[in-house]
């Protein structure tokens, strides 16, 4: 299979690093990410100028844009056509709920949906070392093919895998949450009366609704949301992954 692996943690982070080594071996893996980090860009996108892309190896680029940016030069021509999935991650921390709108990791998967291309977000839900990317890597090994054959340009995956992740967990066809943030902002005034603010406060908590994304990692189990990649409302479509078992 065709992959186009992104991220929003930069080129060099473990997670997409570990998915390389997962993937690469029996598929034909094409790597566009963002020279540095870029969390919490969301969907943004560069229009006023221009888009450095630097080959760091066979089919491995960095690129100083944003990860929407990364799919976008990839499937406008940079890669060779014919990506069949594209995958964004695997992401240091989780993306729950009202997270996605900030994530550079949903980004990613939603710009593949955009433009066509099955696409699926991963994230891990630890906040800190150590990661468990092996085990996230190795499931999405197992289900490319459930993730190509139900992917359309509707929506696309957000996958968060647990603390505890192995093969052996359970995965839940889940519902974003509502996050619970507790942002602080501090201030610092320079002598020349520029104003330098800091974001910062606790870790976001989430509303305990059954069936959530949030609920389903605290119970262990791997969250899998299907969702919608276009800002309108449409029928539902998680009722194609009930009964879907993955391996």
């Amino acid at each position: 299979m065709k992959i186009l692996l992104t991220n929003d943690d930069g080129i060099g982070s473990e997670g997409i690093r570990t998915l390389i080594r997962v993937l690469s071996p029996v598929h034909d893996v094409w790597v566009v990410a963002p020279e540095t980090e870029k969390s919490g860009g969301s969907h943004s996108i560069t229009l006023r100028d221009s888009i450095r892309v630097r080959k760091l190896g066979d089919r491995l680029f960095s690129c100083r844009g944003t990860t929407a940016d990364c799919v976008m030069v990839s499937v406008l021509g940079l890669v060779p056509a014919g990506i069949e999935l594209v995958i964004s991650g695997i992401n240091h921390g989780p993306n729950l709920g009202t997270d996605i709108l900030y994530s550079g990791t949903a980004a990613g998967a939603r710009q593949g949906a955009l433009m066509g291309i099955p696409s699926v977000a991963l994230s891990t839900a630890r906040y800190a070392p150590p990661f468990d990317f092996i085990a996230g890597a190795e499931f999405a090994a197992r289900n490319l093919e459930i993730f190509r054959e139900l992917g359309t340009d509707d929506h696309f995956l957000n996958i968060n895998f647990p603390s505890t992740a192995s093969r052996d967990c359970e995965t839940v066809i889940t519902f974003p949450s509502r996050r619970i943030y507790r942002d602080e902002l501090s201030t610092y005034t320079a002598p020349n009366g520029d104003i330098y603010c800091f974001m910062g406060g606790e870790l976001p908590d989430a509303h305990p609704e059954e069936g959530s994304d949030c609920m389903v990692l605290t119970q262990g189990r791997i969250s899998i949301s299907p969702i919608h990649a276009h800002p309108r409302n449409w029928a539902s479509i998680e009722e194609n992954y009930r009964g879907v078992k993955f391996k």
